[in-house]
């Protein structure tokens, strides 16, 4: 199969473009130099040209806290780009994996969330995502969104790369510990996702397209998240930290709100796809051991 990547040199983009040749895929990994997807013509006639047989999207503007200050620019790539990428593979007939965010909800629900859930984002990047969202629904009815969290890799910056270097710099970390979700390893949602483009003719059979939730298990905190992180580095190497303390949101305030609850539901995934959720361990364990 000829899958396009877009944003083939983020986090998941990255983890796609190395593992798609692996299954035997033909992988095209195209960034915004390749292609600047809030370019409507050039979206139209690049794809037209790649010969893809699905496109999976990876690209995408997330700076949270900047976003407040760069809300056109955030909604240029979250909304504008997916519908132009939606648009262009309507006419070619071909299907788009959409790499959506936890964050299109408001986390006052007590549960996980499900995929049917009202949504309610809590700053513009939330709220571009989500407009992104919408915009592929409405224009491509084969498309597949998935919705992922707390994501994090061996390429590109994250929070264990931050909290690493803050370990070895600082003898206490303070870190939230009143916001819960999942983190999720980049390579577990390049695996989903490449599984589900290899499967494309068993969703056009079943009407399989839609939303769908993916995250890592099992829920935890941020404080919780940086303490695993810390005592599973310290096995390798030795760090300046001491103490990972828990402070509250209150705390430590940011220009945008973040979810209190951004636990996802999988369970849509797991019925129609067998897939499961994976451990964020292990995912945690292969980021150290590659030395990133």
């Amino acid at each position: 199969m000829r899958i396009l990547v877009i944003g083939a040199k983020g986090q998941v983009g990255w983890e796609l473009t190395r593992r798609a040749s692996r299954l035997g895929h033909d992988m095209l990994g195209w960034d915004v130099a390749e292609l600047d997807i809030t370019d409507a013509a050039a979206v139209d006639r690049e794809l037209t040209a790649s010969g893809a047989e699905v496109v999976i999207n990876a690209a995408a503007y997330t700076a949270v806290d900047r976003a407040e200050q760069e809300p056109a620019l955030a909604f240029a790539v979250n909304r504008d780009g997916p519908a132009h990428l939606a648009a262009a593979c309507a006419r070619l007939k071909i299907p788009l994996l959409h790499i959506s965010t936890d964050y299109v909800y408001d986390g006052a629900k007590p549960g996980p969330y499900v995929e049917d859930d009202p949504t309610g984002p809590l700053g513009v990047y939330g709220t571009s995502k989500l407009a992104g969202d919408e915009a592929v629904r409405q224009l491509l009815p084969r498309h597949l969104i998935l919705r992922v969290s707390w994501v994090f890799g061996v390429h590109g910056h994250n929070f264990v790369k931050t909290i690493l270097r803050l370990a070895r710099e600082r003898e206490e970390l303070r870190v939230v510990a009143d916001q819960y979700g999942c983190p999720t390893f980049a390579g577990d949602i390049a695996d989903v996702l490449l599984e589900l483009a290899g499967r494309v003719a068993e969703i056009d059979a079943r009407d399989a397209w839609g939303v769908y939730h993916y995250r890592g298990e099992p829920a935890t905190t941020w404080h919780g998240f940086a303490s695993a992180i810390v005592a599973m580095a310290r096995e390798r190497e030795p760090l300046s930290v001491h103490t990972v303390t828990a402070i509250a949101t209150t705390d430590y305030p940011l220009p945008s709100a973040r979810p209190v609850n951004s636990v996802l539901d999988c369970a849509r995934l797991a019925a129609r796809f067998g897939i499961q959720p994976r451990p964020w361990q292990a995912g945690l364990a292969a980021l150290l051991a590659s030395g990133a």
